[in-house]
């Protein structure tokens, strides 16, 4: 069987550390990203780690990287796993369009272009699972991140018209909301600041994520569950 992730960067990343797992689980995991050196750190590790791993340069946001990524995979698929995202800060009066259909654009629209491929694959065999990683941005707004807020909610509503559209049909579709700050190497490379504002114990843990995903997957179809929330204990929420 086969697995593909798309949003795949560093290695302590929520991406990269979904593909490690699933290829311990035993699935051949496609990895697709905009940069291919990181894609194949991971296929390399994974494949030292004896498992099967193949990487795929993808655009999210065009449609015909999309389309070429899942003609790549072929047959086998069972587990597609969107993962793209972007934090885009900003208050509305100062923001150009430009800026806020981009954020859409990245969050979004591409969401839709990566379920539809895999909704084409799976409907043969009526059979196969989607996950969407969501946000604190997909249940809530908030002052200053308008764009992401919309952009994620309205992932979050794709994901949801899909899971009721193509369920009776054996399609397991999901939404994975991470409801903080994620202690990987984004956050540790890009934003020290923040975790000096919020503390080491804020943060939550990448292996605990990337549990839930593996139990959605593995959830049978008498019992799905649509969506998944995780926090650290002490978020306000």
């Amino acid at each position: 069987m086969k697995a593909v992730i798309i949003g795949v960067h560093a290695d302590q990343g929520l991406g990269g550390q979904l593909a490690k797992r699933f290829a311990a689980e035993g699935l051949e995991v496609y990895v697709a990203g905009r940069t291919l050196s990181a894609l194949n750190q991971i296929v390399k590790d994974i494949e030292h780690s004896g498992g099967r791993s193949v990487a795929v340069q993808t655009d999210a946001t065009k449609e015909k990287d999309v389309q070429n990524l899942f003609e790549k995979i072929g047959d086998g698929l069972d587990l597609a796993i969107f993962n793209v995202g972007n934090n885009t800060p900003g208050r509305i009066q100062n923001m150009s369009a430009d800026y806020f259909e981009q954020s859409w654009r990245i969050c979004c629209f591409s969401g839709f272009l990566f379920a539809r491929e895999a909704i084409k694959t799976f409907l043969p065999k009526n059979k196969g699972t989607i996950l969407f990683t969501g946000a604190s941005a997909s249940l809530r707004g908030r002052p200053g991140f308008g764009a992401f807020n919309s952009a994620k909610g309205g992932l979050r509503q794709l994901a949801q018209a899909m899971a009721k559209e193509y369920g009776a049909l054996g399609i397991h579709i999901g939404h994975i909301v991470v409801d903080g700050v994620i202690n990987g190497q984004m956050v540790r490379d890009k934003r020290p600041d923040i975790i000096e504002k919020l503390g080491e114990n804020s943060l939550v843990n990448i292996k605990n994520i990337v549990d839930g995903y593996v139990y959605m997957y593995r959830q049978s179809k008498e019992g799905w569950s649509f969506e998944l929330d995780i926090r650290n204990s002490i978020e306000n929420w």
